[in-house]
């Protein structure tokens, strides 16, 4: 698939994964529509790159479908990636005191980190659905994971069911999308040190990093980036899930 001259939507594109994505995709001659909440950030990518913002909650249809009609009238829909956040509850599912998790915690960030790639990827779908076909399909859907979707960690529960459940939308989007030709790819990242860690990233790293067995350090955004491009122009990559980790597992704490 040609990057070049296609549009693109990049869901929380004012994020570390979300940032270098829309500025990979931009350099390799993709239109770019940054979907995201954080309106300064997203004004300064479009004053720098000539990109586009576009305000939105991605558990809101209306607001995806504005961002998806934004993409579609810069040029032909072929590439959406969806790298955004939220908060996201935790603790263990029953406390020391014997206190059960929260519920209502728990759905948060399932509408968040599920409900939300699940709503984002359905109107992507549709909207990558109407463009012309062209050599290789119609385009490309990239989700995002997290390794803790296999290995969560202690108080990780509604976090690792969410990631899970990207996990397990994967392939049967695949399947159900290969009739319009539009391919569906997740990435599962490691540890990854972004700017939204701030001061607190030098801790995070001296932490993390021995941990990695190889490289020994967290991983970068732009290394993110530069396996959604791949994914982008490799026809043959569908219904997978690319653990990007460097190796770690996470142990149980």
């Amino acid at each position: 698939m040609q990057i070049s001259g296609s549009s693109a939507v990049v869901v929380g594109g004012t994020g570390g994964l979300g940032e270098a994505t829309v500025r990979r995709l931009h350099a390799a001659g993709a239109k770019v529509v940054v979907a995201d909440l954080v309106d300064d950030a997203g004004r300064a990518l479009e004053k720098e790159l000539g990109v586009r913002y576009v305000r939105t909650d991605a558990t809101d249809a209306d607001d995806v479908r504005a961002a998806m009609a934004a993409a579609e009238e810069a040029g032909p829909l072929r590439i959406s990636v969806d790298a955004h956040g939220g908060p996201a509850s935790g603790g263990r599912l029953v406390g020391r005191d014997g206190t059960p998790l929260d519920l209502a915690g728990f759905r948060k960030t399932i509408e968040v980190y599920l409900t939300g790639v699940f709503n984002v990827m359905r109107l992507a779908a549709a909207a990558i659905g109407r463009q012309e076909p062209a050599e290789g399909g119609r385009g490309v859907i990239v989700n995002t994971a997290s390794i803790a979707a296999y290995e969560g960690q202690v108080g990780q529960l509604p976090y690792a069911a969410a990631k899970g459940g990207v996990v397990g939308m994967t392939l049967v989007a695949a399947r159900d999308l290969s009739p319009l030709g539009v391919r569906v790819v997740t990435i599962a990242p490691g540890t990854f040190l972004t700017p939204a860690y701030g001061k607190a990233g030098d801790q995070l790293e001296a932490y993390w990093g021995p941990q990695v067995p190889h490289p020994k350090r967290m991983g970068r955004s732009p290394e993110y980036a530069a396996l959604v491009q791949h994914i982008c122009e490799n026809d043959y990559l569908n219904g997978e899930i690319i653990r990007l980790d460097g190796a770690l597992r996470f142990p149980p704490k």
